[in-house]
């Protein structure tokens, strides 16, 4: 096959994952539309119809469930094989531009969801997963999509696979924590106000999500350390520093501090609950501000988003 024939390729398998991960979203849709319809009763009532329902809707939503995570996970693979057919293309590994770091970006966010579903029961989380997978590929595919081209000179470098491979992976496990971090504050706000909806009874307790978000961040932000470390030692090859206070390197650092001050206020201070999940969005928060405003309309030795 021709380069333009695998840049085709990969073309139509993006365009095909994101078909199946709309099955995904109208899966998950589903599973959560029947739980939304669990029938109440008054308190100690317990019929033989009202169970048999229940009975019922809690065998939709778990066949509904089922057939999302085979929806995601064959999203994933699609996705994947799009990925790499999109490095065979341009020769290179696919991480040169906006459009190539946000479909890899997809791809470790619906990874390190599928890795997380196999240890935790995270299925309750594949809706918001599916939608925002669609609205990185949507962003993606019409905004900024560039054609398969060789790097420009200041990527070409072995730093570019180890540098921006452990940024992707961070980024993907930080926005599933974000993801968590904003579903606890969702169903705390819930119970502020009474006791959970029946829907939302089958949902993790508040302590679970908690510590589930605590426990992403501190996985990865090791990771995040070396790709920030990575990159100044990068950028001493490339411009002969390791630092320069440029946009893209401020912002990563401000990233750092974030959800290091996260991990400290939870670890020494005795942070948690509401004011935890506040401090998690923010750290994600200025992760996504450097993704999107800082590649898109800031100014440096970074902009390589192609636009």
């Amino acid at each position: 096959m021709t380069h333009s024939s695998w840049a085709y390729l990969s073309n139509y398998l993006v365009y095909s994952a994101m078909g199946v991960y709309t099955l995904a979203f109208f899966a998950h849709a589903y599973e959560t539309a029947w739980a939304v319809r669990a029938p109440q009763g008054k308190e100690g009532e317990r019929t033989e119809g009202s169970l048999m329902v229940k009975t019922l809707d809690y065998t939709r939503t778990e066949k509904a469930g089922r057939i999302a995570t085979a929806f995601m996970i064959l999203g994933f693979l699609l996705l994947f094989a799009g990925v790499i057919s999109r490095g065979i293309s341009a020769g290179r590994v696919p991480w040169g531009n906006m459009y190539e770091f946000s479909i890899t970006g997809a791809l470790a966010f619906t990874g390190a969801y599928l890795i997380a579903l196999r240890k935790y029961d995270l299925r309750w989380l594949g809706l918001p997963v599916s939608i925002f997978v669609l609205l990185i590929l949507g962003t993606a595919i019409t905004v900024l999509y560039r054609p398969s081209a060789p790097l420009v000179p200041a990527l070409k470098s072995y730093w570019l696979v180890i540098h921006v491979s452990a940024a992707i992976m961070s980024g993907g496990v930080f926005l599933l924590a974000n993801t968590i971090a904003a579903a606890y504050l969702y169903l705390d706000s819930m119970e502020q106000k009474g006791e959970r909806k029946e829907w939302a009874k089958r949902l993790p307790s508040l302590e679970v999500l908690d510590q589930l978000s605590y426990r992403l961040v501190a996985f990865v932000f090791p990771l995040w350390t070396f790709a920030v470390i990575a990159g100044a030692i990068w950028a001493e090859h490339a411009w002969g520093r390791y630092w320069g206070w440029d946009p893209k390197e401020t912002w990563a650092f401000i990233t750092w501090v974030a959800y290091a001050a996260y991990l400290h206020a939870r670890v020494t201070v005795g942070w948690r609950g509401r004011k935890a999940a506040w401090l998690c969005l923010f750290a994600g928060s200025t992760f996504l501000f450097n993704y999107i405003y800082i590649n898109i309309w800031g100014t440096g030795k970074h902009t390589y988003s192609g636009l």
